[in-house]
């Protein structure tokens, strides 16, 4: 059956079994605030605040990566790598760390995930990298010791749309790079092939008959010492393309013509029996996603991109995997192309976007029945797990579930997991609510006075807490009692309390935070008019 993952594609990957995915298209994330400012301008036409900055994925060389650094050399000798390769990583890392150490964490990050791709892959399996000219250079780098530089197939340059401006010192870009690489000697290949342009038609194609339009093409060898063909034929010596059999054969069929006597024979090919022009790695034919197809990711892909690649390099029936699989253009591509699909997305916000919108919504499958969706707790139990095993990811999903966006820096005054955005009448910017998450069960009533201070210092309007287990009676009371001294905002007549808190079992029941239209719950996402959001529960 079809997989969707929630949560980071490199734990999922390690859980995967080896050798079980023909092809990998992936384009991952280096801007992610892009992105994130489509879901919020989908569902309120506002960008986020600049405060959003804070909130992506940040390539900082934390101290677990600089241990994952370390390490790096031993992981690539697990997975095949040459040695000579791993000392290039170590010398080229060192020299990273002091100019560019964000790209040093992203090229780190990508390094990992690209290793256990590799092992998912079949041995005649593919990979396709798909990546702007910021990072891709290195990349290339990465990929040819990882995969091999013998296994190294195509540089694709896409022309994703015309230049928009030009810099003062630099030309304007309008493509995309495409890394494609195999993991072995032998890869499923199809090749490609595009509509013929009309003018050329006309100019090539110009002779018809009964069977239709044709042009006239050489029979002439391009090698002179073949004397087994060469002879006679229509009066004309040569050394031929074809057998002197199968020269009258096609002759009597009328395939081989002679226009004058004395003139060199030639054979028709059809318009009808042209596959079209052959795709180079220049692809300019496919434009970017737009009209209904567009979801407002600027970073979507066209469909027929992705129907190109899958195409191209997997059979019907085989497995395809997209580990960032964002607004899932890989996944409806491959659903078309009769490919079974698996896809990642560390996003809660973009998994339901997938699960409804596109796979529901547009191709009528149902969830248990056409594909199954992990990693998403759907019990108080399941959340328990989630925290016991990945303390982040509980923290993640705790979030995201309440349509908030998480933090992955904090403030020097801490108590800010993550942020909720919303709407005002009349505004034309944004508002958050501060999200703290608390997964331990002794919460005492320090936690809610921490975050009342850190609403009173942040800009925010609104604070909420989100904790694992529900509240007793006795703190209940305590709780509402401090949160009551925080005020409450007047929207319209309807008073939102400033301060607020949910349990898991609460968020497990769909229940949310009393606020004001949430951005990032749009049409049908369960949105409802500003005035009606007190009836949320």
């Amino acid at each position: 059956m079809n997989r969707l993952y929630y949560g980071d594609c490199l734990a999922v990957m390690q859980e995967m079994r080896l050798n079980s995915v023909d092809l990998v298209y992936l384009d991952p994330p280096w801007n992610s605030n892009r992105a994130y400012n489509a879901i919020y301008r989908d569902s309120t036409g506002m960008e986020l605040p600049d405060q959003i900055e804070a909130f992506c994925d940040i390539w900082e060389l934390t101290p677990e990566r600089e241990s994952v650094i370390r390490n790096m050399p031993v992981l690539m000798a697990q997975a095949g790598v040459e040695d000579a390769a791993g000392k290039l990583w170590q010398l080229w890392m060192t020299a990273l760390r002091g100019t560019q150490p964000r790209l040093l964490a992203y090229l780190l990050y990508m390094t990992e995930r690209l290793i256990v791709m590799k092992g998912l892959l079949r041995p005649t399996g593919s990979i396709y990298l798909h990546c702007d000219p910021t990072a891709s250079h290195y990349i290339k780098t990465l990929m040819d010791a990882i995969f091999g530089h013998r296994n190294f197939r195509n540089e694709i340059v896409w022309k994703r749309s015309n230049p928009k401006s030009l810099g003062s010192v630099n030309l304007a870009a309008s493509t995309d790079t495409i890394l494609r690489y195999s993991k072995g000697d032998k890869v499923i290949f199809h090749q490609p092939y595009e509509n013929h342009d009309p003018s050329y038609v006309a100019s090539a194609y110009k002779y018809r008959d009964k069977n239709g339009a044709y042009r006239l093409l050489p029979l002439l060898n391009p090698n002179d010492n073949r004397p087994n063909l060469t002879y006679e034929f229509l009066g004309v010596t040569r050394v031929w393309r074809w057998t002197r059999e199968r020269m009258q054969r096609a002759y009597d069929e009328g395939v081989v013509v002679q226009l004058t006597p004395g003139a060199v024979p030639q054979y028709k090919k059809y318009l009808t029996d042209s596959k079209g022009r052959t795709v180079t790695n220049c692809w300019t034919d496919i434009n970017q996603a737009a009209g209904k197809e567009a979801l407002g990711y600027p970073t979507q892909k066209p469909i027929a991109l992705l129907k190109r690649i899958i195409a191209m390099s997997s059979n019907e029936g085989q497995t395809v995997l997209d580990p960032f699989c964002g607004c899932a253009t890989t996944i409806c591509a491959a659903h078309e192309l009769n490919r079974r699909w698996i896809g990642i997305d560390i996003a809660y916000h973009a998994i339901k976007r997938v699960a409804q919108v596109r796979l529901q919504d547009e191709y009528g499958l149902v969830e248990g029945e056409h594909y199954t969706v992990s990693g998403v707790p759907r019990t108080v139990e399941g959340a328990q797990g989630l925290w016991h095993q990945d303390k982040y990811g509980f923290q993640r999903w705790a979030i995201e579930q309440v349509n908030g966006f998480v933090t992955t820096k904090r403030t020097a005054d801490g108590g800010i997991d993550g942020r909720l955005f919303f709407a005002l009448p009349n505004e034309n910017r944004l508002h958050s609510m501060v999200l703290e998450v608390k997964g331990g069960r002794n919460i005492g009533i320090n936690i809610v006075r921490e975050l009342r201070g850190t609403l009173d210092r942040d800009e925010a309007t609104m604070a909420g807490l989100i904790v694992m287990e529900p509240l007793s009676d006795r703190q209940h009371q305590n709780f509402m009692r401090e949160m009551f001294h925080a005020g409450n905002l007047d929207v319209m007549g309807v008073q939102y309390p400033r301060m607020q808190v949910l349990s898991v079992a609460d968020i497990i029941a769909h229940k949310t935070f009393l606020t004001p239209t949430v951005a990032g719950r749009g049409s049908g996402q369960g949105s409802l008019p500003l005035a009606d959001t007190r009836l949320r529960k």
